[in-house]
């Protein structure tokens, strides 16, 4: 961890310009330094309060981290701050060291990290206006209404959890979809409401939030409840914040922004799904929040629970070394649920009509016959993934990426997925002139229309990104399919998981191979994951499931392990073939990446960072090479991999990397860092 340049002050009392000379300051400048500012008379500041200041010729909102005897600046050029601003609480102490520790390991200035983790209104030089500092009372007593009686799994993880409140330990809750691992939750939560505490709980999508809000306002009717995510507004968002700051929301529930909230009673974390990738941030600061709440939990002293029925290999790896203590859930909750048979369709015999294998039309038929709900799941949304001339070969491609467009039909338009490009529909091939245009491949969009076509009384109901782009769509669509409301679903990733529909008994799952010939050696572990989070929605009542998945390796050992419902067997193999090829868990990575518009600018630039810092013999830096996308929004990428068997060592090196690199910036070349990387497009 990269420590600041000096020690946080532990002063309890306020301080004046008679104890001190200057204050020590962090701002959202893109540079790896404090800044020191002079203390008028009649100010009082502590640490952790948010003050403006003066920065070149605007007015900035800065936190304030120490306090100092004496600055190294003379005090004829030392800027004196413009005002204290109280319309917040304080920060704690808690937080700045939690703080401190992204900042750290994550590489990035200690204050572009704090004033990211402020909701935007904060963030401002202008106070809040009055009326947001008025506290709601408080329930004395929220009341608990559970919905379920905890079967003895559920009871026993409750318990073990339960036991080790006010002292930190880390539980892998490993339940099967369906579990209940949510009643676990909720009972735990109650434990502490009634002890006076406050309970985060983060899930990885804003999807599931709304979901997951009413059936805890069901549970806790007369608890303050704080949601926390990016979809909210400034106002909402900010109003929730100060909820979980003054201690005022015993319940903290949010995406992955939630972990960074300042939170004074915190006495549980839970993070759902903890496996998914949506957890880690791709902009700005890079950091993992599921990591993070493990590290916050540390720092508050409570429990942390990790929730999944597919773990991570990290959370896996921690338990097998013995860092985690997996508590397991190993049969659905609800009476006579049993798990879906899964069984492969092999591509190689059934020939696939409109995308579908005959013995899944099949079973879609049969399904409507008995008025049951089928679910047909693809990781691709639109109505096709290319559009291409069979005169001359053209294919539809993006003129800022190096990447092709998308068909979607419902508005006749061409669109990018990586830079969010747009365009109409060409009239003709732009080569050769040839007006046959034909989609390949096949998207959501046209998997519906192949169903409603074969099955024209089905209510037919799609949900990806694009069905659900108006506010609270989504919600309601999911709402509906809960009520019996649809025959057929066709779905992306937002329908594989933490969603329960007790009418679906069916789950085909189409163009699952791409990902078993990836070169990304995540690649298996995120298909078992999805293709078991999908599977989890089918037979969650009394009536079976069945799973049937297309692929043309259908002797594959992942299908088997999801046949056999193995998570343990598949994970164990994954950790040994990593072991043997050196991959994390076992070796720790850094990719510094940077974009340029010309390729040559940014290798260039990656080769002249590797040089300005001395490796150590347990760091290896690979040589720079260009994106598997290279080209996106108009600009060429590449990325440098550093890996080491050390961690510490890894973050020196990192350390002293960054530190040279914030203050060598380049106009022509943007970079960053992504520690602990899970992603190399």
């Amino acid at each position: 961890m990269k420590p600041l340049p000096t020690a946080l002050s532990t002063e309890p009392k306020s301080l004046s310009r008679r104890r001190i000379s200057c204050i020590r300051v962090a701002l959202d400048v893109p540079l790896a330094k404090l800044f020191d500012y002079a203390l008028p008379e009649d100010f009082e500041v502590r640490v952790g309060d948010r003050v403006v200041v003066p920065f070149g010729a605007r007015q900035r909102i800065g936190v304030v981290v120490a306090t100092e005897a004496a600055s190294e600046l003379p005090a004829s050029r030392m800027k004196s701050i413009t005002a204290v601003r109280n319309d917040a609480p304080r920060l704690p102490s808690d937080w700045l060291e939690l703080m401190r520790f992204l900042s750290g390991y994550y590489q990035r200035p200690l204050g572009e990290t704090m004033i990211a983790a402020l909701p935007p209104r904060l963030r401002s030089v202008r106070p809040l206006p009055r009326k947001s500092l008025s506290a709601a009372p408080l329930a004395t007593s929220p009341r608990f209404v559970p919905t379920h009686t905890l079967t003895p799994d559920q009871t026993h993880a409750f318990q073990r959890i339960a036991d080790v409140y006010g002292r930190f330990e880390a539980f892998l809750l490993h339940g099967v979809t369906g579990s209940g691992k949510t009643e676990v939750y909720l009972n735990l939560i109650a434990r502490v409401l009634e002890r006076g505490g406050q309970a985060l709980v983060l899930v990885p999508e804003i999807s599931l939030t709304p979901q997951l809000e009413s059936r805890f306002r069901q549970a806790f009717p007369d608890a303050r409840i704080a949601v926390m995510h990016s979809a909210l507004e400034d106002v909402a968002r900010t109003s929730g914040w100060l909820e979980a700051a003054r201690g005022e929301a015993g319940i903290v529930l949010g995406t992955r922004l939630g972990v960074l909230a300042p939170l004074p009673k915190l006495a549980l974390i839970v993070v759902d799904e903890e496996h998914d990738p949506s957890f880690k941030q791709q902009e700005g600061l890079r950091y993992s929040a599921r990591d993070a709440a493990v590290y916050r939990a540390k720092l508050a002293g409570c429990p942390v629970v990790l929730g999944s029925a597919t773990p991570s290999l990290e959370s896996w790896h921690n338990w097998r070394s013995g860092r985690y203590e997996r508590l397991e859930l190993p049969e659905r909750a609800s009476p006579g649920a049993r798990l879906p048979a899964v069984r492969t369709v092999d591509l190689g015999r059934e020939s696939a009509e409109q995308g579908l294998a005959p013995a899944l039309w099949s079973a879609l038929a049969a399904r409507l016959q008995r008025n049951e709900q089928s679910l047909i799941f693809i990781n691709r949304r639109g109505y096709a993934p290319v559009l291409a001339c069979e005169g001359c070969g053209w294919t539809a491609g993006c003129t800022r990426c190096s990447a092709r467009m998308v068909l979607h039909a419902a508005d006749r338009r061409l669109r990018c997925h990586h830079c969010g490009a747009e365009s109409p529909i060409p009239r003709a091939c732009p080569t050769c002139g040839n007006v046959d245009l034909q989609p390949l491949g096949r998207g959501t969009q046209r998997i519906e229309e192949a169903l409603q076509a074969r099955f024209p009384a089905a209510r037919i109901v799609r949900i990806d990104r694009d069905s659900a782009r108006r506010r609270g769509e989504l919600a309601r669509t999911l709402d509906r399919i809960r009520r019996g409301e649809g025959d057929i679903l066709v779905g992306t990733q937002l329908l594989a998981k933490g969603h329960d529909f007790p009418g679906l008994t069916l789950v085909g799952v189409l163009n699952a191979d791409t990902a078993l010939v990836s070169t990304d050696y995540r690649a298996p572990e995120r298909l078992f994951a999805v293709l078991a989070q999908v599977a989890g929605r089918a037979g969650r009542r009394e009536r079976p499931g069945e799973v049937l998945v297309q692929t043309r390796y259908p002797g594959h050992p992942l299908f088997g392990a999801l046949a056999r419902h193995d998570f343990a067997g598949f994970a164990d193999s994954q950790l040994a073939e990593r072991r043997a090829a050196g991959f994390p868990p076992y070796l720790f990575e850094a990719a510094l990446r940077a974009e340029a518009l010309k390729l040559d600018t940014t290798l260039r630039f990656l080769r002249e960072a590797a040089a300005m810092a001395a490796v150590p013999d347990e760091v290896r830096v690979f040589d720079p090479v260009p994106n598997t996308l290279t080209r996106r929004a108009g600009l060429e990428r590449a990325q440098l991999l550093v890996q080491s068997s050390s961690r510490p060592a890894l973050q020196a090196f990192l350390a002293e990397l960054t530190g040279k690199l914030f203050v060598q910036a380049r106009r022509d070349v943007r970079w960053h860092l992504d520690v602990d990387p899970i992603e190399f497009d």
